[in-house]
């Protein structure tokens, strides 16, 4: 039984989405960043980040248990121990959904965060700020508006770890001031991955 801790964040919510994808068992225990409880010292054994998600597994690749943090991390050591979601290695493949999994990482996750922060919470506008992230988010859109013109999912014909990473961010599309009607490659991918079961479920978590 893996261990999750999360939030219902877009980068918790990639952990959860995988997880229910490929069927490992989970328990999901909360971590509310807003109470700041990521900086309990108990969680700090897990992740000395001090973020969430992270994952604890009994059942580690040497028989070992293993804990885990960083959501791009986990994505690629879940499809790993399952054999899901991520193409072998030395395939081209493999290298196609590395590659757009750390577009997220490097661009979507932090661009999109920073247009939240400055769009939602930050005590007082900062015109500059909202401009800056705002137009950075509306670029990596149309990145993938153009990449998702050519195949079904991001890293190509097959849904994967990368489509993990980037759905979650790309559901608060509102947050962003984006419509994804002005995108149809976009609407296309979101709706075809919204209606997966494992998707509405693990977006559920953490409750």
């Amino acid at each position: 039984m893996i261990d999750l801790h999360t939030f219902g964040t877009p980068n918790g919510k990639k952990v959860s989405v995988m997880l229910e994808e490929v069927g490992l068992p989970y328990r999901a225990h909360s971590v509310d960043i807003t109470k700041g409880e990521q900086f309990a010292p108990d969680y700090l054994a897990v992740n000395p980040n001090g973020k969430i998600p992270a994952i604890g597994d009994p059942d580690g690749p040497d028989g070992r248990p293993i804990a885990l943090f960083e959501s791009g991390a986990i994505l690629i050591y879940l499809a790993e121990k399952t054999g899901q979601l991520l193409p072998p290695a030395g395939s081209r493949q493999r290298w196609e959904a590395l590659q757009w999994l750390m577009w997220q990482m490097g661009g979507v996750g932090p661009m999109f965060g920073q247009n939240h922060h400055f769009r939602r919470y930050a005590p007082e506008p900062i015109p500059y700020a909202i401009e800056r992230y705002g137009n950075e988010t509306r670029r990596l859109y149309g990145v993938l508006d153009r990449r998702l013109a050519e195949v079904a999912y991001v890293a190509g014909e097959d849904y994967g770890i990368a489509d993990i990473a980037i759905y979650p961010w790309v559901a608060r599309h509102d947050w962003q001031a984006i419509d994804l009607a002005e995108l149809p490659n976009v609407a296309r991918w979101f709706q075809a991955i919204s209606a997966r079961p494992a998707v509405q479920r693990g977006m559920a978590v953490p409750g």
